[in-house]
């Protein structure tokens, strides 16, 4: 059976980039984005939603996220879905969350609304689009395990 699981989001930050380092050096960033969708309804309403998405980022694509991303800037993230798993210690029930791991990302200018390709908008950001985004995750072996992760 054939499968394929990819995800492309644009949103903004919900909070700084978590950065943090496992024992074994490798960089992950824990990050909150929010989707927003707006439509109108039959009777000419306006209506909006918002989702927020969990996103995992690895290696050196986190540092560059952790360097150069602020809570409200707007962001685009390649990647999959993953499901974690666990038992919660404090009621023994199964828990669950659905994120995203980063495969890729671009950085989007939000004075033009469009990709950041150099020039005007925010200096403090790259102006390359994709500095880290043509290295490709690494393989679900790389990743490092729970035991790994020291939060």
């Amino acid at each position: 059976m054939a499968s394929f699981n990819k995800v492309i989001l644009i949103g903004n930050l919900t909070r700084d980039p978590e950065l943090r380092y496992t024992p074994k050096g490798t960089a992950i960033a824990k990050i909150g984005l929010a989707v927003n969708r707006q439509w109108r309804t039959e009777t000419g309403e306006q209506k909006e939603e918002v989702t927020f998405v969990d996103v995992d980022a690895f290696g050196k694509q986190a540092e560059v996220i952790g360097q150069y991303m602020k809570k409200g800037r707007p962001f685009m993230v390649e990647g999959r879905l993953k499901l974690d798993q666990w038992d919660d210690k404090q009621t023994g029930q199964k828990r669950s969350r659905l994120g995203v791991v980063l495969e890729s990302f671009q950085f989007i200018d939000a004075n033009r609304g469009g990709e950041n390709q150099g020039g005007g908008g925010d200096e403090s950001a790259p102006r390359a689009a994709r500095p880290a985004a043509s290295a490709s995750a690494p393989a679900p072996a790389n990743e490092p395990g729970e035991d790994d992760v020291p939060f």
